[in-house]
């Protein structure tokens, strides 16, 4: 069968792009953002990926068109798409109808933590012999690519909680029927299709509708968001983590099962706690107290498909982490550069958190892109000046399609902060204050102008 898939190029949707292709498919695609690493993984793969979003990429023998949720009414392919009624479905639902039917999935889902969650997750899967398939919207160093069908019942995803498609305005997630789900975290975010903090609970309690009896829902017990969406009525057991035992929640089962007790303040060790034993040590690559949280979380999932605890553990201890989530992407002269996908007030706040408990009094400049779609309608500009203060300088970039002016923000922060709608200006800025033991944070959701690669040449070829 032949499919083509609009918008080809995001993460998730190239995800389906790969899973289709080893699934026998003859997969093609297009999109207006054609470039690597997307395109060159899709190629090495054998999809053929057309640019733009053009009519005459549906003319050809194609027997399915998988929309991807960048596409709205009014675009020329939209309208040919309907009035040539061409069969046509969404991501998600793709995804369901011929991948994640049989098998037992095990969601992701949350405000924050997913991508780092999910393939946690999926390494402790993958370390247990269970060869899993995932789909995650990240590349997990331990595997090298975003999505595979893997070799056994269990299949891991990433469960968004953003929209399916111009035609299914309900979230993602309500699409993938997992037996497992962790809910992570719950705040509000996606202002762009989301009204208030109650439409997303909205969308978070009809995911938990459909979580079966004898499955397992794995809830952050600390968040009283996921409270209120348990709240409305769950059917399904309960693990929590992280979290004190709330006697008058009629929902939780028992107290907080998994539990950590930090070895290190910046959560490269920690001891795992089971229903109050000591089950084990882990030591690893990651840094913050969110990502043992995500860790509790990807453990309680494992043990509900049968990983013993400790291979949990020796598992985390050789995960390699993700790319772009606090990616260290080089260092010169003393100075470092790292990655980091924190769009979020919170995500930027415990990002900086995690790195001040690893790099101790060090100079961290924290480089920030407000890109999101939340961010540019500057719902968040309230809170974001204190989600920085454990940076010692911040370098704010303004682009040009925001929606309101950063100056309240610089104003809040007080004196080391600057702000710059040039990304080379700004790179050439900081390369001629950055001294050795500086730490670049770079944060944002898009590509940002490739500046981790512009900043590692300048600082080279900088003249001290």
């Amino acid at each position: 069968m032949s499919i083509h898939i609009l918008g080809i190029c995001g993460t998730f949707m190239g995800g389906i792009a790969l899973l289709a292709k080893e699934s026998g498919f003859d997969v093609s695609g297009s999109d207006e953002n054609v470039y690597p690493p997307m395109s060159t993984m899709l190629d090495t793969q054998g999809v053929k990926v057309l640019p733009g979003f053009k009519e005459e990429h549906l003319k050809h023998e194609i027997e399915k068109v998988v929309v991807g949720n960048v596409m709205t009414r009014g675009m020329p392919v939209i309208e040919y798409l309907l009035n040539k009624n061409i069969p046509y479905t969404s991501g998600p639902q793709w995804l369901y109808e011929n991948i994640l039917k049989d098998k037992w999935v095990l969601a992701v889902s949350g405000t924050h933590g997913k991508t780092t969650t999910a393939s946690m997750l999926a390494w402790i899967l993958e370390y247990a012999g269970l060869t899993p398939g995932f789909l995650i919207g990240g590349v997990p160093e331990n595997f090298g690519v975003s999505a595979r069908l893997g070799e056994s019942p269990f299949f891991v995803v990433e469960a968004d909680e953003y929209d399916t498609a111009f035609f299914d305005k309900r979230s993602k997630f309500v699409h993938y029927h997992p037996r497992t789900l962790i809910i992570n975290n719950l705040e509000y975010d996606h202002a762009d299709i989301f009204p208030d903090i109650g439409a997303i609970k909205t969308q978070f309690h009809h995911l938990v509708r459909i979580v079966p009896g004898e499955g397992l829902v794995v809830s952050n017990a600390d968040d009283t968001n996921i409270q209120d969406v348990l709240e409305k009525g769950c059917w399904t057991p309960i693990k929590t983590f992280a979290g004190v035992h709330n006697e008058e929640n009629k929902y939780l089962d028992e107290p907080p099962v998994w539990e950590a007790e930090y070895l290190s303040d910046d959560g490269s060790k920690f001891d795992v706690y089971l229903s109050g034993n000591n089950v084990g040590s882990v030591e690893w690559e990651l840094i913050g107290q969110h990502n043992v949280s995500n860790a509790l979380a990807a453990m309680a999932a494992a043990h509900h498909v049968g990983v013993p605890v400790k291979h949990a553990v020796d598992a985390l201890g050789r995960f390699k982490g993700i790319k772009r989530r606090m990616e260290h992407k080089g260092e010169v002269k003393g100075i470092s550069v790292y990655d980091d996908f924190a769009h979020h007030p919170t995500a930027i706040k415990t990002t900086l958190q995690g790195l001040r408990a690893k790099v101790g009094d060090k100079k961290i400049i924290a480089i920030l892109e407000p890109r999101s779609n939340t961010m540019r309608l500057g719902i968040h500009k309230e809170t974001l000046a204190k989600s920085l203060k454990e940076a010692d300088q911040v370098i704010l970039f303004q682009p040009r399609n925001i929606d309101w002016d950063m100056q309240n923000i610089m104003d809040e922060i007080g004196d080391n902060v600057l702000l710059h709608d040039d990304i080379n200006a700004l790179v050439a800025d900081v390369a001629r204050q950055a001294k050795s033991g500086d730490q670049l944070l770079v944060m944002s959701n898009g590509g940002f102008g490739d500046i981790h690669n512009k900043l590692l040449t300048q600082l080279k070829n900088h003249d001290e």
